[in-house]
């Protein structure tokens, strides 16, 4: 284990407790409806700043992974749960939340036949139908590179559709599992191919050993698939098991590649030491949009 995982985490690692009435009422509405979120499964350190804010990120497909990437702290395994009522629940939770942008990912389900897809797609149309001016963003698997599996998520037509490559080509293979870096950019192409209008949004975590210019490169490759929006954080180790931190960047480390990606034309980039990829999305809907209606047509 590297020497770094061992220290204490830097000053401005800090995760603001926020334990009031918003964050108890959505746990236990949670909890009441047997949803499972992504603020909870991978230990997300805003989850007390965003529930408190009356926002959350949907999990779907249940709570067990088929694949064992080495920085997440979801639980890992062969599933046994698939509730087709699951849109349903999901929906009528975020109608009762009120919210005005919903996330819905899931875990990597490779043992169904279309990854979960199908599930995705009668989410997000079950949110529309009860919030109507509600924007739903997707953070989506690979779905093993079945491009019917993508078409089938793309036609519901979300708002944002988001994929993350996670970290820098060369540690691809070592971090994640079974995900390829390539695939992942083709993924994002694929989804520009097929719905245009639909921002693109993808993230990379730092701190699994990753050299400066190789996350440059990351943003350039991101670019060159027409990805319009890109969250950078710092990875935290989740235990003992899990990859070890080989660095922590500062604060103006990350203001420096926010400027980076926004000169590389990102409509927008979230870059911080505590960011996620669905911190702020709100924000994300709303920069991507305003970009789009800055772009001239082509003629």
């Amino acid at each position: 284990m590297s020497k770094l995982a061992k220290e204490p985490k830097p000053e401005w690692i800090r995760i603001k407790l926020t334990t009031g009435d918003n964050y108890q009422e959505i746990k236990e509405m949670m909890r009441s409806k047997t949803l499972h979120t992504v603020c909870e499964e991978a230990r997300c350190p805003n989850i007390y700043e965003c529930w408190a804010n009356r926002t959350a990120t949907f999990m779907i497909l249940g709570d067990i992974c088929t694949r064992a990437c080495r920085f997440c702290a979801v639980n890992t395994g062969m599933p046994t749960e698939l509730d087709l009522q699951e849109p349903e629940r999901v929906a009528d939770a975020a109608e009762k939340m009120g919210l005005r942008h919903c996330v819905v990912t899931s875990v990597a389900r490779d043992d169904l036949k279309d990854g979960g897809a199908t599930i995705f797609a009668e989410t997000v149309r079950a949110i529309r139908a009860r919030l109507p001016l509600c924007s739903v963003e997707v953070l989506i698997p690979d779905f093993l590179g079945n491009e019917d599996s993508l078409r089938i998520v793309m036609d519901a037509k979300p708002d944002i559709l988001n994929h993350n490559i996670e970290t820098v080509e060369r540690l691809s293979d070592r971090v994640r599992a079974k995900a390829k870096y390539r695939r992942s950019l083709e993924l994002l192409q694929r989804a520009k191919r097929m719905q245009p209008d639909i921002p693109t949004k993808s993230s990379i975590m730092l701190g699994v050993g990753e050299e400066w210019e190789e996350i440059l490169q990351a943003m350039d490759d991101l670019r060159a698939v027409d990805c319009d929006i890109l969250t950078i954080g710092q990875y935290l180790q989740p235990s003992p098991q899990h990859l070890s931190v080989e660095k922590y960047y500062r604060p103006e480390q990350f203001a420096e590649l926010k400027e980076e990606g926004m000169k590389r034309g990102f409509s927008h980039v979230e870059s911080g030491p505590l960011v996620r990829s669905s911190y702020h999305a709100h924000e994300q809907v709303k920069s991507a949009k305003s970009h789009q209606a800055s772009v001239p047509a082509e003629i």
